[in-house]
């Protein structure tokens, strides 16, 4: 289990390539990172697994960590096929999920609900990924969950940083309102077109939050 240093390193440094702070091909040196920060080289190099697994770095040999190569327009296209599967998930979970599914889930949306009224940003992301979480396991087709699994961990930074966007939680949790109750009601083209719209929308929101943003320096504060 990666240390709370560890996270707490990789999400600055998942912020850092999002935002295009560090650039494609960019190497991230554990001794370098590890002075920045102020910690020892251990957590360093379990936030660069964790990049890593997620596909947002490649370690490669002789030449270690260097942040991966994804443009725009590739990651807007990895989006549009991460809305088509969590479409046909929400689709098949209307379909199949059990009176036990379907309560976890109305109960992670009230939690969505709670945490984003209180604006944490981090808290909403993390609860927001369990919510989706649930309707992608109620679809009960393995192959398609660890798909999905796959494509969100490569796309987990720009779906934290959409939530940046002023107004985004509470539109994220309005979009999970039309999805759940879709799902609840047993109406699966309901659910899947809600869904598709959801994960649409926060490749715009990404877009959007991308270009407000101005070059400035890395962040230098401890973690």
């Amino acid at each position: 289990m990666p240390t709370k240093h560890a996270l707490q390193l990789a999400q600055v440094l998942e912020d850092e390539i999002a935002s295009g702070i560090l650039q494609p091909e960019t190497r991230l040196e554990e001794l370098t990172l590890a002075e920045r920060f102020g910690v020892s080289r251990t957590p360093v190099r379990e936030a660069l697994h964790i990049l890593s697994a997620s596909g947002v770095i490649v370690l490669r040999p002789r030449r270690g960590a260097v942040v991966a190569s994804l443009s725009l327009e590739e990651l807007l296209e990895r989006f549009e096929v991460m809305a088509e599967m969590e479409a046909i998930c929400s689709r098949l979970s209307a379909q199949r999920m059990t009176p036990a599914e379907r309560e976890l889930l109305r109960e992670q949306h009230r939690v969505c609900g709670e945490v984003g009224a209180s604006g944490d940003i981090n808290s909403y992301y993390d609860e927001n990924a369990k919510y989706h979480g649930l309707i992608c396991k109620g679809a009960h087709n393995a192959y398609l969950s660890a798909e999905v699994e796959r494509l969100r961990r490569r796309l987990q930074p720009y779906r934290r940083l959409q939530l940046r966007v002023e107004g985004r939680i509470e539109a994220s949790y309005s979009e999970h309102t039309s999805v759940t109750d879709a799902i609840l009601a047993g109406d699966s083209e309901a659910a899947s077109e809600a869904m598709r719209q959801h994960v649409c929308v926060q490749a715009d929101r990404f877009g959007d939050w991308l270009s407000t943003m101005q070059p400035h320096a890395p962040v230098k504060a401890k973690v």
